[in-house]
Parts: C-alpha cells; structure tokens; sequence
C-alpha cells in the first residue's frame, strides 16, 4: 500500500495532507508512538514540496496529534483526553460520584445580590476590571502572602492559564503537569500544541525529585495546584512549596502557573511557589466552586509582564469580563451570609471527604486526599471497576482521563456523598475489587 493509500490524502495542499494523516491517526490506521515517515520521504511520494509538508506537520502539532522528536522525526502522540475520556451516563437511581459539581444546597442564592446590580446600559468606552473587585483580591491575594503583584479578571480558571500559558509558550514547547492531573489542564495544553511533561503526585503535591529532572531536561511552564488537587486531593504544605520553590527559582525563565481553584473552599492552608523576585508566575483563582459553575469568572495575579499580556491578549479577544458579573461576584464576597455559607460549606465538604477517606481505608484501599473533594484510589483494571460500581449503584470517574504515566485508579468526587453513605459505597468498592478476574472461554 502506497503513502497516498494509507493515509487517505485527498489533495497536495497541506492542510489536506494534515487532514488526511488527522483522520488515520482518528482511525486507528496509524496507532499512538507511530512515527510518521521523514518530511522529504512524504513530499516526494506526494509530489509536493517539503516546505507543504512541513506546513502538514506543524498543523498536526498545533492540534497536540503528533510531537517532533528532532532528528528522530514526527511522532504520533498518545490520544488525548479529549479523544480518550470514558464517559459514563448515569441511569436514575445512580449516585453519581463521577460528577464534581459542588452541591447546589451549600452555593449562595443569587436572587438578593441581583437586586444590588447596577444594570444600566454600558458602552464599548466603559469596559475593564471593577476596581472594587480588583482591591479585593489584591488583598485577598496579599493575606495569603501571595507575593503583591497587578491583578486581571479573567472568565473563569483555564481562561486565565491559557491566557498565561500564550504569553510565553508556542507549540511544541514542553509544559510540567500533574500526574495524575486534572483533564481540563491536560486537554488545553494538547489543544495548545504543547507537550505536558508528567510529574508524580504524592499526598503532599508535585514530587521534587521529578520535577528536578524535569526541569533539568527542560520546560517552559509548570502547571502546579497547590491545595485541593484534582484528582488525588493532594496539598503542599510549607515543607514541600519551599522545595519545590527553590527548585522553580533556579529555572526563571520557566513559567509557574499555580491553579488554586479551591482558595474560596479549601480548609487546607495555601502555599505558594511565586517569589517576588521570579520573573514569570501567575496564580490563578476561581469562583466557580464556591459561588456556583455558571459563575465564569477567575481573579489572576502575576508578575508584571505575565499580567499586562493577558490583559492585552484579553482586550484582543473576548474584550472584558461582564461587568454584570463582575458586580455579582463582588457582591457576593462583600456578603457576611455568603461568608458564613462558604465557612460552612468547606466544613461540610471537608466532612464528607474525611469520611469517604476512613471507609476506603476500613476497606483496604490507600487514599492519602487531605484536601478538596476528590480521592484517587489506585485499582487494577479502571473500566471493570467503573462497570462494577455502575452496577451495584455508583458512579465514578475512570483515571485514563486524568494519567500520563501514573497507574490506573478511579477517581471519585466527594461533594454529594454523606458520611453516612461512605460505608456502604467503601463495601460496593471491595466486593468489586474483590471478584475474580474473568478468563476468556478456552
């Protein structure tokens, strides 16, 4: 089978080469680690350019499909979450433990803070950042000892990483995560065409000892969540943000984008890895958990140039953040009930966490969660555990879509599950991991 046969390549442009080489990758006819045959090799057998097929390449880096390798060539990437994740739809009568929604009884109404919106009719000239609100993070920023910086508003948590992520990466470039890590981090940062590089999680957050070595081999971000991460609910604590910080500080030129999704929640305590001195850092927090998912808005804090290119980039695209949200959201932290809801919601979810935590453990399984709403629990084969749960009434979450290199495991979000059903779902879990392997029929 010739080249053009193979890959299905319907014309001599390139993006009908990307397109054909997209849709082999999508079908299987070229399988993840394959590498695709060398720029010149390709352009001769299709009677183009090799500058045209370069451009084919590129394109497939840009959509995170392929990785280049140097001298080693252009190589087929793993399948990316956003091809690979396992849904499962939720029959009635199914506790859905798969979905991390926070619980809409502990989210703040919204009725009474509408009533205090100013809804006046606004012009293009009057856009931006609410000052109040501005003054409020900056000092909600600073009594976290978050080192004093400019602050953006920006539509929620991955708006503001991928605004960050822009001003200093291009494709191709490498980025340190998480592993296991949160989907929506590794789907934006293969969308980007950038490579993410795995870094092992362990109770306390990223290990030292690999990100070291990441960043000896080299990378131009590091993605870290500092408390109430997403799957494993791992948090640094003041020993390990000091080791990770000096690591980071050796490496300026590496970008640290801290996700601390969790600020508004988190009973845990935060720290940081920005210094006042490192040259590129953001941190970015969300409302979302805490005042409710629809609310798309995130308060980011950085260093000087990192801040204004995400403004400029910003003002280029979606222009501001509503100003109608801005005012809600303002409002609603001014609140002293708010307040008192969100104090008693991170207990609450704490609660629960601590609960599920114990029985898992009654049972066997190591979960090492300390923060957040999400336990990772490793298990031997995901999709029978995922099936098996599903059938004795729960569902969870399979990891493939969290790993890189990290083992299997399930992961299950804590937001909706009592105390008082923790036992019963810890029991399901082992008599499922209790069963036999099933062998194939001799």
């Amino acid at each position: 089978m010739n080249v053009s046969e193979r890959y299905q390549i319907g014309g001599a442009g390139s993006a009908a080469i990307a397109a054909g080489l997209e849709a082999a990758i999508h079908d299987g006819r070229v399988e993840s680690g394959e590498r695709l045959p060398a720029i010149r090799s390709l352009a001769v057998a299709l009677g183009v350019s090799p500058g045209t097929v370069a451009a084919a390449y590129r394109q497939l880096r840009e959509r995170g499909l392929v990785a280049g390798e140097g001298r080693r060539g252009t190589t087929v990437r793993s399948q990316s979450p956003l091809q690979r994740r396992l849904f499962v739809e939720v029959p009635p009568g199914v506790h859905d433990l798969a979905d991390g929604s926070p619980d809409s009884a502990l989210l703040p109404p919204l009725d009474g803070a509408v009533d205090q919106l100013d809804l006046r009719t606004r012009r293009y000239d009057e856009w931006g950042a609410l000052p109040d609100l501005v003054e409020l993070a900056a000092q909600r920023f600073a009594a976290d000892r978050i080192p004093s910086g400019p602050v953006a508003v920006v539509g929620g948590a991955r708006d503001g990483i991928e605004r960050a992520l822009i001003a200093w990466t291009r494709p191709g470039d490498r980025v340190a995560v998480e592993d296991p890590c949160f989907t929506g981090i590794l789907d934006l940062v293969i969308a980007m065409g950038l490579a993410p590089v795995p870094v092992a999680v362990d109770a306390f957050g990223p290990s030292a000892e690999q990100l070291a070595g990441v960043l000896a081999r080299g990378v131009a971000a590091a993605v870290i969540t500092p408390r109430a991460q997403n799957p494993t609910g791992a948090a640094l604590d003041a020993a390990r943000a000091a080791e990770l910080r000096s690591l980071l500080d050796a490496h300026p030129h590496v970008l640290v984008v801290e996700d601390d999704h969790a600020a508004l929640l988190s009973e845990a305590a935060g720290h940081t890895l920005a210094s006042p001195d490192r040259e590129r850092w953001i941190v970015v927090r969300s409302v979302s958990k805490a005042l409710g998912p629809d609310l798309r808005l995130a308060v980011a804090t950085g260093d000087n140039t990192t801040v204004a290119r995400i403004e400029t980039r910003q003002l280029l695209g979606t222009g501001w953040v509503s100003t109608l949200l801005q005012q809600l959201v303002l409002v609603l932290w001014r609140d002293e009930a708010t307040t008192a809801l969100l104090a008693r919601a991170a207990g609450v979810y704490a609660a629960r966490r601590r609960a599920a935590v114990a029985a898992l453990r009654a049972v066997g399984r190591d979960v090492t969660a300390s923060s957040g709403s999400n336990l990772w629990v490793p298990v031997p084969e995901e999709a029978a555990v995922v099936q098996g749960l599903l059938d004795a009434g729960w569902a969870v979450g399979a990891g493939e879509r969290h790993r890189i290199a990290a083992a299997p495991a399930i992961r299950i979000a804590t937001t909706t599950l009592e105390p008082s059903d923790a036992q019963r779902f810890a029991a399901d879990l082992a008599n499922v991991l209790d069963r036999p392997a099933r062998r194939p029929a001799s």
